[in-house]
């Protein structure tokens, strides 16, 4: 048994378990907002979603982890957790070859949600699937031109939760795009927070993140941003008639401004993987707290 567990250390240090909430989220989102407009949801559908964002998700760490330390983001001055190739646990053939492996379990995952959606779930699956890979991989890689961030909001926020809600009531609404958006952008904090931890050694690897193109005052901004914007959709699900929707994610309120503070008057530094473990805090409890208040408005 402590072989086994002494093989899997590695690769559950590799997926990023912390970080896999991302994933969850906007599902969970998604499904409570499909059960605000019919009274009822497919949870099969759900699952089988949650189950391909998850290792898309996953999938997108792997590659991350070989690629970065292939072109040299990943070394020994870097101030974020361990990655397994960098510290030698793990090949980067081996890491590769897995990430690329959860790619096909996501698209395994996907065959009952393209039964039930038909072309339009299969060309958001695709879509996905290759961004996820062009994050860090392939000759223009969006995390090395600065675009993570904007890749995290479009399939961590709008994508997610426009895809499950398409899937469960065959249409699309602008309650979605609100829904998405208060989603995405709090997960964008993460990659945010990572940039601005890492802006020395991106520099040096030629990795363009907005810290590295912009600057960190820049980035201290986009984080304060971030973290309050999606706090003003409150105004819309008000007007709508989601009460507990616009009331109750202000309960993670706090949490969002000690962030801010956090991030504001602290230097890079390892201290920042604690501010991370926050950032996803964050945005998990304001995901439930939404979800909560569309289930009953």
């Amino acid at each position: 048994m402590s072989l086994v567990l002494d093989r899997l250390r590695p690769w559950i240090l590799a997926i990023r378990p912390k970080t896999l909430t991302a994933a969850l989220v906007p599902i969970a989102v998604g499904t409570a907002l499909s059960y605000s407009n019919t009274g009822r949801v497919h949870l099969g559908l759900s699952f089988f979603a949650l189950m391909s964002s998850i290792f898309i998700q996953i999938g997108t760490n792997l590659i991350n982890d070989a690629l970065d330390f292939k072109k040299g983001a990943d070394t020994s001055e870097r101030l974020g957790p361990q990655r397994v190739t960098q510290m030698g646990f793990l090949s980067i053939s081996q890491v590769w070859w897995g990430g690329m492996s959860c790619f096909l379990l996501a698209a395994m995952a996907a065959l009952p949600l393209l039964w039930e959606g038909g072309t339009p779930i299969l060309v958001i699956g695709l879509i996905s699937l290759v961004s996820a890979y062009a994050y860090t991989g392939g000759p223009y890689p969006l995390a090395y031109l600065g675009l993570g961030d904007l890749f995290v909001l479009i399939f961590f926020g709008w994508v997610s939760v426009l895809g499950m809600v398409y899937l469960h009531t065959g249409k699309v609404h602008f309650h979605t795009w609100i829904a998405g958006s208060q989603i995405g952008l709090l997960a964008t904090v993460l990659i945010a927070i990572n940039n601005l931890r890492d802006h020395l050694t991106d520099r040096l690897a030629q990795k363009k993140t907005l810290a590295v193109r912009c600057g960190l005052s820049f980035v201290r901004a986009e984080i304060m941003a971030l973290c309050l914007l999606p706090f003003s959709g409150g105004i819309y699900w008000y007007q709508q008639g989601f009460k507990l929707a616009a009331i109750l994610p202000f309960l993670s309120l706090p949490l969002a401004l000690s962030l801010i503070q956090k991030v504001q008057t602290t230097e890079p530094s390892q201290q920042y993987n604690q501010f991370l473990a926050q950032g996803a805090a964050l945005h998990f409890i304001f995901g439930v707290l939404l979800s909560f208040g569309l289930c009953f408005p």
